[in-house]
């Protein structure tokens, strides 16, 4: 094999990203990948008839997937068609009150005036102000690679800044707008998907809301990991190789330069390395003298919430439930003070389940129900079978109730993923599911650095640095790493030789 110019760790989607991306620009890439497929949390797996996706079921922001399938000259439709679910999600509040959300922002502001008079004008005075902060942060924001605060000098977003309500708390912000319990809790929902609570989230990021409302909630034909599957065949197409099975064991430097990479069947030097495994387990892979981040530093910062999971393959359809419903039955500041403020396992449970059988008929034999039942929880809990069955009951009877079906005798496939499979299956500090949360003190360059201060030629991409948790970010996080390895070692990309190259090159 032609010795690589860059070296990828990890192929979730970050490292697809920039794997790809460093191609494309025309470097030599290897891509390693401790598991037996790539996509990362992205995954999937099938019995009885069922295939299930093993992570992100939210297909949010669709544009930013097309666009990185057209800069390879490739149309998503080559891959896979997209379908937009209307109703976007069904909210259950206390005393079984249901609501669904329909899909267009006309639809919604009809329903917001159903709810609390005058809260369609509200929403769409929101909604103009959140679309203007989604279109300032794709353009201004998420793709600068963080290294400096002076990267975010700029006379459009200072103006921005002042004119919006940027830098406050989301749940302030919310409640400017709406006074419905119901609609408050709406609104704060999509901060859950950013790792932190509405209190400690930025308003700034009332941009998902946008990405909620606006831009509208769909579904990939097959199911989630058929992003993995088009990424994966893109960067293979643009030249990348993969290797699965092949778990980094160790990152060997000296000189202030990483040397090699070790597995247990081989080892592999390059001019450049990028991981997009996790962060902190990446580091621990260095000698220490040439990690970025202490243990204290990563024990001090605030993680997104761990999950428990349950896959159900059920033998019958289930009624009263949608392709995403979301369960707020119960209270919600308690649930995000028991992951956050006092990390237990939760006294009052909220959750969600995803069906996606309801969309598509692929993911379960005929007559039957596929469900994805999440449980967030704090990051770095004891988990046990017994704990994972004792929830189970909880989260069940709920369901059942809610539906009014008698699920468990029902069931023909079970299974459940939490802590200690996160931390097994991608190293993942904690357990985590969703990388660091999205906290004012944890924006832009403020996150952990994509290059190794230590190491001229050690990157880092994926959800525990910029731009932060979920697919979107993490795609575009692999984008910008690459491009910043480009203006770092212009010689090894020929195809972005224009870029202005910073003064890194290797001794």
């Amino acid at each position: 094999m032609i010795k690589p110019d860059v070296v990828v760790i990890g192929g979730g989607i970050a490292g697809l990203s920039a794997a790809g991306t460093c191609a494309k620009a025309g470097a030599k890439v290897l891509l390693l990948e401790k598991n037996d497929w790539v996509g990362g949390r992205m995954g999937s797996f099938s019995e009885k008839g069922f295939v299930f996706d093993t992570g992100p079921s939210w297909y949010w922001m669709p544009e930013i997937f097309d666009q990185f399938f057209e800069s390879f000259g490739k149309n998503r439709n080559d891959f896979y068609s997209l379908k937009r679910l209307d109703p976007s999600y069904r909210v259950v509040f206390p005393n079984n009150e249901n609501l669904n959300i329909p899909a267009g922002s006309e639809n919604v502001t009809e329903m917001f005036d159903g709810l609390e008079p005058g809260a369609g004008k509200a929403l769409n005075n929101y909604l103009a102000e959140a679309e203007v902060k989604y279109r300032l942060g794709m353009r201004k924001w998420v793709r600068k690679p963080a290294l400096s605060p002076l990267e975010f000098v700029d006379l459009e977003v200072a103006r921005e800044i002042l004119r919006l309500d940027v830098f406050g708390s989301f749940a302030k912000h919310v409640r400017k707008h709406f006074k419905d319990s119901r609609l408050i809790k709406l609104m704060e929902f999509p901060s859950l998907f950013l790792g932190g609570t509405p209190k400690s989230t930025p308003a700034l990021y009332s941009l998902m809301n946008y990405a909620d409302i606006g831009l509208g909630t769909w579904y990939p034909d097959g199911g989630m990991v058929k992003i993995a599957e088009a990424m994966r065949q893109t960067v293979e197409e643009a030249g990348v190789i993969i290797k699965t099975g092949e778990a980094v064991k160790e990152i060997q430097a000296s000189d202030g330069v990483v040397k090699k990479i070790l597995t247990e069947t081989g080892e592999y030097g390059a001019c450049t390395f990028v991981s997009g495994a996790d962060y902190r387990h990446t580091e621990t892979l260095l000698p220490e003298n040439y990690r970025a981040y202490t243990d204290e530093y990563w024990d001090k910062r605030v993680l997104a919430p761990s999950c428990l999971l349950f896959f159900l393959g059920i033998s019958k359809r289930v009624p009263n439930i949608e392709h995403h419903t979301l369960f707020f039955d119960e209270d919600l500041d308690d649930h995000v003070r028991q992951i956050y403020n006092d990390p237990k396992w939760p006294d009052k449970p909220l959750f969600y389940v995803c069906a996606p059988s309801k969309t598509d008929k692929s993911v379960a034999p005929e007559g039957c129900e596929n469900l994805f039942v999440l449980m967030p929880i704090a990051p770095g809990l004891e988990d046990s079978p017994g704990i994972r069955e004792r929830y189970f009951k909880i989260l069940m009877d709920r369901l059942e109730e809610h539906t009014g079906e008698n699920l468990l005798d029902s069931i023909i496939v079970k299974k459940s993923f939490a802590v200690s499979d996160f931390e097994e299956t991608y190293n993942a500090y904690k357990g985590n599911a969703y990388g660091l949360a999205n906290t004012l003190t944890q924006t832009a360059f403020l996150k952990p650095k994509i290059r190794n201060p230590k190491l001229r030629n050690m990157y880092y991409a994926g959800q525990l640095t910029i731009p932060g948790p979920g697919l979107p970010p993490s795609l575009i996080s692999g984008q910008v790493v690459a491009e910043q390895m480009a203006k770092d070692f212009p010689g090894l990309f020929p195809e972005i030789s224009s870029l202005s190259p910073l003064n890194h090159n290797l001794a």
